[in-house]
């Protein structure tokens, strides 16, 4: 980058190529309606020394603001760019936008404004303003959109050489709106990538450029993409090429997508009864705190503390105090672990959902994923290597030079269940590695997370129970809040209000879950009960979760309690009311029941809550006392935990067996594609969907922790091997439907190697490994368009495959010439398909 400065003599000249962020010093740049012909160019500009040449009135007037502003340097486009050289043409058009949003000052010229003495002809300068031409061009999108500041100035009057600055984007942006219709948030600096493709591409339509191509040429930095110029292409062709981009970049990141950490944020407030200001307000103040915001060489900020002391909502309030400072140069990106959850209790969901945040803020880091994603499609996400690849992309989105300061949160590490060693040791190793890069991580005193945090190098730890004392003042304010909202909605008189607060003060312990637990159980308690009940509730969240457990356990309908606390405690993801009605024993009359069904989960309310038909654990400390007290696990799971997997599989294939059939959406083509296909209502999925994806592991769970003859269950009538015969290919339909093909690859792939290792069933484990193979083979075609499990798949497999024999009479009739098959499953277990261009190297791991 090359930047222009004035000298006494009135000469301007332009320094050499400015190479990375720290050699480019703050800078002004004009944004200008260009005539061709009557600029200065980058060739002309040693011979413009005076006000002869046209085009100096512009740098006269860029030059002298910056003065007046306190800015040495400033950026002109015609001067700054060798327009001459393709490759530095193309370079800079490609980083346009991000040179408009890193200037200190923007100040657009509009030389058909003419100049007016301040409080004269008000009325004639508006109307100037609003047909100004610089309106109407295509590149000034971007020049009134990408910086922060942006002043407008009226032409020169060069008989006394003045301008009249008219105002800023901030001031005048009712009017700029009216002419643009460009919505006052994006004016305002809301991220390019928070407005729809259509939206974005609708700025630019009443916009006219002098080359045709450079009306899609001047979204690039609006869409945050990089292509190639090509003038002379038309802008047919111009478009479609940013379109094809567009589109591959939005297909990547709805398969990158696992959760989004905003959503997850909102819900976990939600749950927890909104966030508290003056609750986390201390940590701002906290030396530890200080010392990692402020100081560069302490990029990790480690926050322990333990159960129920208020770590997640924290980090809550620190990120919404971080995302004041965030703009179109600091990035802030966070995860949730959740060990209930599958989807968002491991390493790599950490890695997909923080790349996922970052390249929703700052696009041009999607080309460090698209690479590898063009090349392997949606399995980049999903198979063994996914660690391994997400990790070194990640490293390279953190090495990116555009990146400035960017924050990385990460809640609850010991909630992260599968490879937190891995996880650990990377954000040992990359806070290390760059001073922009500030990491928060949370967690409870764990010695094995203390001792791979040690090896990070500069870190900075927030002891919780170190800072007693600010947690007691954070929790003393939230005990003052609950009561007031507990006065209030209970009609509290001033007695009970006191003595309400005052057991809350002195049986805290400085722990929020348990107050908000008692506060919620208080809500449920008759007001003139109050009083009796108050000295009930013990200290310590153990003894609260015992009090909770032996009230269940004394209740007429504990059975039903017991079995739903179970059922809960043992799923692989939060589960839905409906999903939880076909995975318990509940009255007939209840079935459709949802209201019914909320109101018994809410008699479990110090263990489970209900948000969006959604039940979840109120806190990981109350599953993980389901699990491991040893009285209560003999209360919950009195014939063992195995005997839970059992029933949740048991129930999940009754409803599969029940609700699964041959094109359950009613889509009738066998090539309808999956992109297109959106679920009835009422959606006949809607029970088993949880099933479908995970029956297989609660039969593995289960035999694996029970007691039992397995092969004596598993040959019983009601038994896997009669669903697989009878269901099979209805199943691989509905995890084509559910978006879950590659569970069921695996699911199958366990199924088989547990069969193999354990049990002595040689029928049911060739029935099992036929279906591996038979859904490895058409598992891209069944993915793809659901009913293909009919055609394709039944039609090119061997005549002698189990599942293809058992499922004939799915095949359609109107086939008269078939395919000849061999007899057996060849030696090819897998063809990789999906890549959009050529393969020039494979490698094989024998492992």
């Amino acid at each position: 980058m090359r930047l222009l400065k004035r000298d006494n003599t009135g000469a301007f000249s332009l320094t050499e190529d400015l190479v990375g962020d720290d050699a480019i010093p703050p800078y002004a740049i004009l944004s200008h309606t260009w005539v061709e012909g009557q600029e200065v160019t980058f060739q002309d500009l040693e011979e413009c020394t005076g006000g002869g040449k046209r085009g100096y009135d512009k740098l006269w007037f860029c030059a002298e603001q910056a003065k007046r502003d306190g800015l040495q340097y400033f950026w002109v486009d015609t001067c700054c760019i060798d327009k001459s050289n393709h490759a530095e043409l193309s370079r800079e058009i490609n980083a346009m936008f991000r040179r408009y949003r890193d200037a200190s000052r923007c100040y657009v010229y509009l030389s058909d404004v003419p100049y007016f003495p301040p409080g004269e002809h008000g009325q004639l300068w508006e109307s100037a303003f609003r047909k100004s031409r610089w309106f109407t061009r295509g590149w000034t999108l971007q020049e009134l959109l990408a910086p922060v500041s942006v002043e407008f100035f009226s032409s020169i009057d060069k008989q006394n050489w003045e301008y009249r600055r008219l105002g800023d984007k901030c001031s005048l942006r009712q009017w700029i709106h009216e002419i643009t219709d460009i919505p006052h948030a994006a004016l305002g600096g809301l991220r390019m990538s928070q407005f729809s493709i259509e939206e974005r591409l609708i700025w630019i339509e009443r916009r006219q450029t002098t080359k045709p191509e450079d009306k899609f040429y001047s979204l690039l930095g609006i869409f945050d993409i990089k292509i190639p110029l090509i003038y002379g292409e038309g802008a047919a062709q111009a478009y479609a090429r940013l379109r094809e981009v567009i589109d591959r970049q939005e297909k990547c990141m709805q398969d990158l997508y696992v959760s989004d950490p905003r959503d997850d944020k909102k819900r976990i407030e939600d749950t927890k009864g909104g966030l508290l200001k003056d609750s986390y307000r201390w940590i701002l103040e906290n030396p530890d705190f200080r010392q990692w915001h402020s100081a560069q060489q302490n990029p990790l900020l480690w926050i322990k503390g333990d159960p129920g002391k208020g770590k997640t909502m924290l980090l809550c309030g620190i990120i919404d105090e971080l995302n004041k400072s965030v703009n179109e140069t600091v990035l802030l990106s966070y995860f949730f672990c959740q060990a209930t959850d599958s989807r968002i209790n491991n390493a790599t969901a950490v890695l997909r959902s923080l790349i996922y945040l970052l390249i929703n803020q700052r696009p041009s880091l999607a080309s460090h994923l698209q690479k590898k994603y063009d090349q392997t499609g949606k399995r980049l996400f999903e198979d063994a290597n996914t660690w391994a690849a997400l990790s070194e992309i990640f490293t390279n989105i953190l090495q990116d030079p555009s990146l400035n300061t960017t924050y990385l949160i990460i809640d609850a590490l010991d909630e992260c269940i599968a490879d937190l060693p891995k996880l650990l040791g990377f954000i040992a190793q990359q806070s290390t590695v760059s001073s922009r890069i500030k990491w928060i991580v949370s967690s409870r005193n764990w010695p094995e997370i203390e001792e791979r945090l040690d090896r990070a190098e500069r870190k900075v730890k927030l002891c919780l129970e170190l800072n007693a004392e600010s947690v007691s003042s954070a929790v003393g304010v939230y005990i003052q809040h609950k009561t007031e909202q507990l006065t209030v909605i209970k009609r509290y008189d001033q007695k009970t209000r006191l003595a309400v607060l005052q057991h809350l003060v002195l049986n805290a312990n400085n722990t929020f879950l348990w107050v908000a637990l008692v506060c919620q159980n208080l809500e449920s308690i008759q007001r003139w009960e109050t009083l009796a009940q108050l000295n009930t509730f013990p200290p310590g969240l153990d003894s609260l979760y015992q009090r909770m457990i032996n009230q269940i356990y004394r209740s007429i309908s504990a059975n039903l309690y017991k079995q739903i606390l179970a059922s809960t405690a043992v799923v692989y993801r939060p589960i839905t009311l409906k999903e939880l009605i076909s995975l318990v024993e509940i009255p007939e009359d209840m079935a459709d029941d949802l209201e019914s069904m909320s109101e018994i989960i809410s008699y479990c309310r110090s263990f489970l809550t209900v948000r969006e038909g959604i039940i979840y654990f109120v806190h990981q400390s109350a599953k993980d006392y389901l699990l491991t007290d040893a009285e209560t696990v003999n209360k919950v799971f009195p014939s063992g935990i195995g005997e839970a997997h059992h029933k949740i599989l048991s129930r999940s294939l009754q409803v599969m067996s029940r609700t699964l059939r041959r094109d359950m959406y009613s889509l009738y083509a066998l090539g309808y594609p999956i992109a297109r296909v959106k679920p009835p209502d009422p959606d006949p999925l809607v029970m088993s969907r949880y099933s479908c994806i995970h029956w297989v592991d609660h039969l593995c769970d289960w035999i694996s922790k029970s007691r039992v003859q397995e092969s004596r269950d598993l040959q019983d009538e009601d038994t896997v091997e009669v669903f697989i015969r009878e269901n099979y290919l209805y199943w691989l339909e509905a995890l084509s439907l559910c978006r879950s093909m590659s569970a069921g690859v695996l699911s199958m792939a366990k199924f088989e190697a547990f069969l193999s290792a354990s049990v002595d069933m040689p029928t049911l484990l060739a029935l099992v490994r036929d279906g591996r193979r038979f859904i490895m083979a058409h598992k891209l075609a069944i993915e793809n368009s659901p009913l293909q499990a009919y055609a394709s798949a039944l039609l090119f497999s061997p005549t002698g495959s189990i599942i293809k024999n058992l499922f004939k009479k799915e095949e359609p009739e109107w086939i008269i010439l078939k395919p000849a098959m061999g007899d057996d499953w060849s030696r090819c277990l897998q063809t990789l398909e999906g890549h959009s261009n050529l393969v020039y190297s494979v490698a094989f791991s024998h492992d």
